[in-house]
């Protein structure tokens, strides 16, 4: 953390979470609550609740959970440092100077430099594009039919055809020539300096907090290349951003949708569809992918119809699935690109498109169905062999079997012939189905009992955890239990690490007299997915209150469990017999052991 403990928790304590969550989200109090739309995922009906008493907010639609600096994070895309500076600004606690090391202190320097010198850029470009020298420009944006309103929002503009138009313009603003060329903008030379971007519109690059951090440039005429992008700087890495994301991370849509270039993005926002991102004329990166997924779980391929596009979208899919995306590819045909389908079919057919998207394995075969002709016998041998090999690529035999079923549908193949020849496939590959024998090279082994152990295995361990995050959730709403299970139930009962850190902070509170959990989960913020998961731990779903028999044999339940949870892990790991024999003293006291709520 870059401030100390203390102050960030007077951050935390002075930003009071209905306050600044009523800044984003109309709320209403519902009991001791307050409730609103989820700002994280669609919805019609509010299942977002706002806790003053814990200072925190949870979903039970989608499951997000957190405090306030947690929410300023998501909702802004804020680092910590940055979220805790926004609410100390607001809370008007002045935080202590942060002490750089003077290589850290050159490297922020140059970054505010050089964002600076960009947003001087973008304004400059956005200037000249209503000016005379910028009617080429301009033309070109009304004549894609775009409206002054979409060019302001995304800033557009245009470069003139004079090369070093930029480069005096700056230089007029007192930079030098050293920390232009850090820029990307200008190349300078003994022989004089000159811009990047010239006789171009221009795209502003902006990251998600809506800072210029490069530049596109479309070139007018028949000039080459015909896009040019900022080349890599301090600030600007394409395999990193996307363009449009700045705007589309706030959609409250559940999926984005991803295509090729400036001008499809621009469009569909312009047609409404503002969950609509670019990759920066690069090919889509793992990193895309997983700059995505912070934003949703689905993506929708809305790439050109054309064969270079149908590449781009094979490219895409595995990368996508590889972070746990859910895929589909949309038609576009008989149009080449969504800005061309809007223009010709209108936003309510896209829309429609987009409700059919296809799933994105099935897109898949299709593509390998047009290397084959279905009336050559050979031919419609291999299509059906290479169709069955990439059945293979499923790991569940569940999952398997639902594709099996889909592409025997689809293509009119009976299921229990490819079903076969999946079988005998992943036998002949060393990865025969679960659930099926091995074909006359193999050893006719059953494959079905592992996979279903295996899964009897995570189930009963996510049995445990979900135990462990109730019995962590009932000691933050109930205070008065942390006295019922004194001396049954530790912080080293609790058998994954992360939890363990998180019960020892929760019974250090009881310890004290005062549990809170916001303040709890700053300790956490610092790794993305623990504090998410520490969140959800003092969020768990409780039916209700501990004020019936039925719910309070529940609680009693769920300390036993943890607690048998615990002395199973601890006999697997006793290091001596003397242990071994404490431990399974405390398994039989377990039979006896009654935990009153009266």
């Amino acid at each position: 953390m870059y401030y100390p403990e203390e102050v960030i928790e007077e951050v935390r304590t002075r930003s009071d979470i209905v306050d600044i969550i009523s800044g984003y989200v109309k709320l209403q109090k519902k009991g001791s609550n307050y409730f609103g739309l989820c700002p994280f995922h669609h919805e019609k009906s509010p299942s977002f609740s706002v806790s003053q008493s814990k200072q925190m907010y949870h979903c039970f639609g989608c499951g997000v959970s957190g405090n306030v600096f947690t929410f300023v994070m998501e909702y802004e895309n804020y680092s910590f440092r940055e979220a805790v500076e926004l609410l100390a600004e607001r809370s008007g606690v002045k935080l202590p100077k942060v002490e750089y090391s003077r290589e850290a202190r050159a490297q922020a320097d140059l970054r505010a430099a050089l964002l600076e010198i960009n947003k001087l850029a973008a304004n400059y470009f956005y200037y000249q594009l209503k000016q005379p020298q910028g009617e080429a420009g301009y033309r070109y944006l009304t004549g894609r039919e775009l409206t002054d309103q979409t060019i302001r929002h995304f800033g557009l503009g245009f470069a003139n055809k004079t090369s070093d138009d930029l480069y005096r313009f700056l230089k007029s603003k007192g930079y030098d020539d050293s920390l232009l060329k850090e820029t990307g903008l200008v190349t300078i030379e003994e022989r004089g300096s000159r811009d990047k971007f010239w006789n171009r519109v221009m795209f502003p690059i902006m990251d998600v907090n809506n800072r210029v951090i490069g530049f596109g440039g479309r070139v007018m005429g028949d000039g080459e290349p015909k896009y040019l992008n900022s080349p890599e700087t301090k600030l600007f890495d394409k395999s990193r951003n996307l363009y449009g994301l700045n705007f589309a991370r706030l959609s409250r849509e559940k999926y984005m949708l991803l295509c090729e270039g400036y001008m499809d993005v621009i469009a569909m926002h312009q047609a409404g569809f503002t969950n609509a991102v670019a990759s920066l004329g690069t090919a889509f990166t793992a990193q895309h992918a997983a700059l995505l997924k912070r934003y949703t779980d689905q993506v929708i391929l809305t790439y050109d119809s054309d064969g270079a596009g149908v590449k781009a979208a094979l490219r895409a899919i595995p990368i996508l699935k590889a972070v746990g995306m859910s895929v589909k590819v949309l038609n576009m045909k008989p149009c080449k690109d969504p800005d061309e389908f809007i223009k010709s079919l209108g936003a309510d057919a896209f829309r429609q498109r987009i409700s059919e998207a296809r799933n994105s394995f099935l897109f898949e075969i299709d593509t390998i169905r047009q290397k084959y002709s279905m009336e050559d016998p050979e031919q419609k041998t291999a299509f059906y062999n290479e169709t069955a090999r990439k059945l293979l690529e499923f790991s569940e035999a569940l999952e398997r079997d639902n594709y099996i079923q889909a592409v025997s549908r689809e293509y009119f193949i009976s299921y229990e012939d490819l079903k076969r020849l999946v079988n005998s496939l992943g036998s002949r590959y060393g990865s025969a189905l679960p659930g099926t024998r091995a074909d006359r090279e193999g050893v006719g082994e059953t494959y079905a009992q592992k996979p279903r152990e295996i899964q009897k295995k995570r189930d009963r361990e996510e049995g445990i955890r979900q135990s462990e995050r109730l019995l962590l959730t009932w000691l933050i709403e109930e205070p008065r239990l942390f006295e019922k299970i004194r001396g049954i139930i530790g912080p080293e009962d609790f058998v994954k690490p992360l939890y363990r850190r998180a019960a020892e902070m929760v019974f250090e509170g009881h310890e004290k007299g005062e549990v809170n959990p916001a303040a709890i989960l700053n300790h956490f913020i610092d790794d993305e997915g623990n504090y998410r998961e520490v969140a959800a731990l003092f969020n768990a779903s409780l039916n209700d209150s501990l004020s019936n028999e039925e719910q309070k044999k529940a609680f009693a339940d769920t300390v036993l469990k943890v607690k048998k949870s615990s002395l199973d892990y601890q006999s697997r790991n006793a290091s001596d017999l003397n242990e071994l024999q404490r431990i399974i003293k405390e398994q039989a006291e377990l039979a006896n052991l009654h935990i009153s709520l009266e």
